[in-house]
């Protein structure tokens, strides 16, 4: 089945010229200055040029919905420089916005950026554990959180620590600094932490010259225009709510839409309607609850929505053609990674569709889909997708890590995705499955390595093996298998103990939906590791 494009006004109307005459390079060239500051074109300049009374941001909490300018928003920005640069946060230094999702987020992470630190986004759901790691992996010296959030910290355990600022208390904050670091746009800017198969999570650092990537696929795959509200539904501690929740939709100049709570099929469809939201971007589990809602859609109005986005795993064809029956609009699958720093392979709204299908590489971007040995398979095989480096998004570096960085490229100079894809004559992309053990649940990815790590600390763990069992609503859950101490007794309280124990190590998100006790896991003879291929068969054996 192949979905049509609607015609429209689409700021990329035609693709295949586009791709074939368009260089980032170029594009560079031509539009990127010598120094530049992201947060400053993501407001500031909007100001300047005229825009200042324009709605940037409605926020909606429990309800209520409180809205900002572009230059109420400055303002804000301006009054958490002056504290920052009070205590003379220096160019470089690490900040930790470890806050909810609501304006103050949006507001600490911009004012890091406009005096030269790199801002390191927290996700609200993370526990004492997450924290603690990312904190004194980098070892920065500022965190601004809230009074609630600390709970979930230990301060003696980070020492790099030296000044906590709180959300709640930006209102009360009287003196406004304009300060604007120019950087060169090889300056770090922003620092997500992504987790592997292995290991502990890496910090991915990302430079200034990022923002004309986020600035023109917000242009030509968000398709924003002037009138449109905006909604990311991602946290900025991920890297779709920074780089596409905040940093492409505010350098497009869009109003934005920000909701604090949970998902509640009820409310979305009542945010839409009431602030006649215009684009939304999710993830397929999201999608997949709302169309378990049956015809609830049709409670509310919801014609002012025309274009709709999902990225973080591969959209179930099935989801592709509910919302087009139902809510008369496509879903538009993206694919790209945090370490890509922006969209890669993507579905536009002046194309076609190919339900199961990523999409086409974005214009400026050349993909490969290669075999182990490096060379390029037959379209219609399966392989590792590989993107020619460089590209603006591309990630700068890893954190204090130049061998992990490097690990990325081969010796062809293309980055190595992990994902296995194939791609057919008209140049879309599939997804088939990951090289590696990663989890998709929800639309994020979870480290096995790191869930294993946490289950082990709880007293009755002896060892732990974690892999991503597929799930109809989530994508994938983490099931966990463990083997026992000699004192710890199997039963339903002991698992559940064990379950909540890994949500307070870790989040939510990251604690086993399942947890099975085996006598022994699978290893390896010579090094002892733990075979999850082995743990997957089993799991794909008892389903059958």
């Amino acid at each position: 089945m192949v979905l049509l494009n609607k015609p429209g006004d689409y700021h990329l109307s035609h693709y295949e010229t586009t791709y074939s005459t368009f260089s980032f390079t170029d594009y560079q060239k031509k539009h990127q200055k010598e120094k530049v500051n992201v947060a400053y074109y993501c407001v500031d300049q909007h100001v300047a040029q005229g825009l200042g009374e324009k709605i940037a941001l409605h926020h909606v909490e429990a309800g209520q919905v409180v809205s900002y300018t572009f230059s109420e928003v400055k303002g804000k920005i301006d009054r958490i420089v002056y504290l920052l640069r009070k205590h003379q946060v220096k160019v470089g230094e690490r900040v930790y916005v470890f806050l909810p999702k609501n304006p103050e987020n949006y507001f600490a992470m911009l004012a890091a950026i406009r005096v030269g630190a790199i801002v390191v986004p927290l996700f609200e759901g993370f526990m004492m554990d997450a924290i603690h790691e990312r904190i004194n992996d980098s070892a920065g010296a500022v965190l601004i959180t809230t009074k609630a959030f600390e709970k979930r910290i230990d301060y003696p355990t980070i020492p790099s620590i030296k000044h906590v600022f709180y959300g709640e208390d930006f209102a009360d904050l009287n003196q406004a600094d304009e300060y604007v670091y120019w950087a060169t746009p090889e300056t770090p800017f922003l620092m997500h932490y992504t987790s592997g198969s292995t290991g502990q999570p890496k910090g991915v650092i990302h430079a200034h010259r990022a923002y004309i990537h986020h600035q023109l696929s917000g242009r030509w795959v968000l398709d924003i225009k002037s009138e449109d509200v905006y909604w990311c539904t991602s946290h900025p501690g991920w890297v779709t709510g920074s780089v596409y929740g905040l940093f492409a939709p505010w350098l497009n100049a869009a109003t934005v839409v920000v909701q604090e709570g949970r998902f509640s099929a009820h409310e979305w469809y009542a945010i839409i309607e009431r602030l006649k939201v215009t684009i939304l971007y999710s993830a397929p589990t999201a999608f997949r609850l709302l169309k378990a809602e049956g015809r609830l859609f049709e409670s509310y109005q919801l014609d002012s929505l025309r274009h709709i986005l999902s990225v973080g795993e591969p959209l179930n064809p099935e989801v592709i053609e509910w919302a087009n029956k139902s809510l008369h609009v496509r879903i538009h699958d993206t694919w790209w990674m945090t370490e890509t720093g922006g969209h890669i392979v993507v579905n536009l709204p002046s194309a076609k569709i190919k339900p199961g299908s990523m999409g086409r590489p974005f214009p400026g971007i050349t993909v490969k889909i290669l075999d182990e040995s490096g060379k390029e398979v037959p379209r219609g095989e399966v392989g590792e997708l590989a993107v020619k480096a460089p590209w603006p998004g591309l990630m700068h570096t890893i954190w204090q890590n130049e061998e992990k960085y490097n690990s990325y490229f081969n010796a062809s100079g293309y980055y190595l995705s992990g994902d296995l894809c194939y791609q057919d004559d008209e140049d879309y992309v599939f997804f088939s499955g990951r090289v590696d053990d990663m989890i998709n649940a929800r639309g994020e990815r979870i480290g096995p390595f790191e869930v294993e790590s946490a289950l082990i600390k709880h007293p009755a763990v002896k060892e732990a093996g974690v892999i991503g069992k597929p799930d109809p609503i989530s994508g994938e859950i983490v099931k966990a298998f463990i083997t026992l101490n000699d004192h710890a007794v199997d039963n339903e309280a002991l698992i559940d103990d064990i379950k909540t124990f890994v949500k307070h190590q870790l989040s939510f998100h990251s604690a086993p939906k399942e947890i099975e006790v085996l006598r022994e896991l699978p290893k390896t003879q010579i090094s002892g590791k733990i075979l999850r291929r082995e743990l997957k068969q089993r799991e794909r054996l008892m389903t059958l």
